[in-house]
């Protein structure tokens, strides 16, 4: 097991020390304050020495907080894996197959996206006398469908139902426990077939081995073609990958402030549905739809009444697209199952690819939601461009902090509910002040009123309202910016931004009409 999990993952340990780092190494050693290399750039050679000392010293610490490059869910894994079997050595040892065509060079390998939900290293073990060997890592739906076989103490054995259904109970557990659960598989490959001059075909794979249902057996004939079916499942491994702390505060927080909370993840539904539990967005579990159809056999227009959440496969929101392709785009029953489900007070979204995202963002903003969209990696750029309000993570891709309105510096969820609350101050306080600016308008121009109409003498000239304007109006108006929040401030609904205007109706009335009589 641990063997394909290092032959079947592509991340690194990989440690760059910033420059930074090399300055507070250097001042340590030679014993000076910090603050006096601020506007210094250290010599090449003493740079250079000083990060080798930090590579050096970042080797030797544990596992789990060594610098991992590549992919977030496989970090995990190999800090496990380098503890049971060298990283380095093993992938030297078993590298991954390249061909030569056209004095050009191909890797044989497919790389991992959230369409295909897999990745795929064909491994040279010559070594050991075994020739070419298929590595597949990927969603366990995935990768079961291509299994034939199973490793059981060393030895491949049938697949049969019974030992499906064992793999497919144990994939569910892990799943409800709020773990990440990934499938390895292996297939050796024939020697006499698949030499090392054989040119395998992993750039327009996806013609003829992309369907999940057939065997390896249906294009074995196919140029370049490859077993990417009958593979022999070596295992599952789970990983725990907990919510951020004081998450579930913050979404209940959102919850009182009349803004819901909707969870889209490449997660299988169990595991996206105990992740969802944990921190607030999912409060009723009991009351899921698909629990309630599933686990307590309940009608599902019974259930349908009676769920107030429910958790969506990608697949399902893929095949209702599809049927509804031919309908005309305003045929109000286009897309009217998206909003059934986004109505749910409580919804999410479980193995769902980039295209999904943008149908979720456009669903809401048809129903007339204001719409924002975090995220942090490529697949989440163009959502985050569609919604009203990108927001991307500070440590995420360039891309979706391109596509992004605003960055999280601190990759917590919990700012962007500060900063709701802190944009309903700053709201508040400027109708304040602009109430209180107003409101000595009517006091001022009734004078002038009664001199014309009434030839009652000017009892305030031109330059004195002017002074009482500048001298005591504006210190009073500027104060009004420094009020402190409403106890009932995060306990309002959203106000509606096509009516709810800085300055309305309300507002001119109380300030004319109400304060300025008074």
């Amino acid at each position: 097991m641990v063997k394909a999990i290092v032959l079947g993952t592509y991340t690194i340990f990989n440690y760059d020390p910033s420059e930074d780092e090399a300055k507070q190494l250097y001042a340590r050693v030679k014993k000076v304050a910090v603050a006096s290399l601020e506007n210094k750039t250290l010599s090449a050679a003493d740079e250079r020495e000083m990060k080798a000392r930090l590579r050096c010293a970042e080797q030797k610490l544990l596992n789990i907080h060594r610098h991992c490059k590549g992919d977030a869910s496989e970090t995990g894994l190999v800090q496990f894996a380098e503890s049971v079997m060298s990283l380095d050595e093993t992938r030297q040892k078993y590298p991954t197959h390249i061909y030569t065509e056209n004095n050009k060079q191909t890797e044989c390998l497919i790389p991992f996206s959230s369409d295909i939900k897999f990745n795929l290293f064909i491994r040279d073990e010559e070594k050991d006398g075994n020739g070419l060997c298929i590595y597949m890592k990927g969603a366990p739906e995935r990768i079961l469908t291509r299994c034939s076989k199973l490793l059981v103490n060393g030895e491949e054995v049938p697949f049969t139902d019974e030992l499906r259904k064992e793999v497919a109970t144990a994939n569910s557990d892990f799943g409800k426990l709020g773990e990440r659960v990934l499938a390895f598989a292996r297939f050796k490959l024939p020697q006499d077939k698949y030499t090392k001059q054989y040119k395998f075909d992993v750039k327009t794979w996806k013609q003829w081995g992309l369907n999940p249902k057939q065997s390896a057996a249906d294009y074995e004939s196919v140029e370049g073609s490859f077993p990417m079916h009958d593979l022999c499942l070596v295992g599952v491994i789970s990983l725990n990958d907990p919510p951020r702390p004081k998450v579930d505060l913050s979404v209940q927080k959102c919850r009182s402030a009349g803004i819901k909370v909707i969870m889209v993840t490449g997660d299988q539904p169990p595991t996206a549905a105990a992740i969802a539990a944990k921190v607030n967005i999912l409060k009723h579990p009991k009351r899921e739809f698909n629990y309630m159809v599933k686990d307590l056999g309940m009608d599902e227009k019974v259930a349908w009444q009676q769920a107030t959440g429910i958790v969506v496969h990608g697949d399902l929101l893929a095949e209702k697209h599809l049927a509804e392709e031919d309908l005309a785009e305003d045929d109000p029953r286009k897309g009217q199952f998206l909003q059934d489900w986004i109505a749910k007070p409580e919804v999410v979204f479980a193995r769902t690819t980039p295209s999904q995202k943008l149908l979720i963002v456009d669903a809401c903003q048809k129903a007339g939601h204001v719409v924002a969209v975090t995220g942090d990696g490529v697949n989440d750029s163009p959502a985050i461009k569609k919604a009203d309000i990108g927001i991307a993570m500070g440590s995420g891709s360039d891309v979706a902090k391109n596509a992004a309105d605003m960055l999280l510096l601190d990759d917590n969820f919990s700012s962007i509910v500060n900063g709701v609350e802190e944009g309903r101050l700053i709201f508040d306080n400027l109708k304040k002040s602009i109430a209180y600016t107003l409101s000595s308008n009517i006091p001022e121009i009734t004078p002038f009123i009664f001199f014309i109409v009434f030839q009652v003498p000017l009892p305030l000239s031109t330059v004195l309202i002017l002074c009482i304007d500048l001298g005591t109006d504006m210190v009073p108006a500027i104060s009004f910016a420094y009020e402190n929040p409403e106890l009932d401030i995060m306990d309002r609904v959203p106000r509606n931004s096509k009516l709810d205007h800085l300055v309305n109706t309300k507002l001119i009335s109380f300030a004319y009409f109400q304060i300025g009589v008074i």
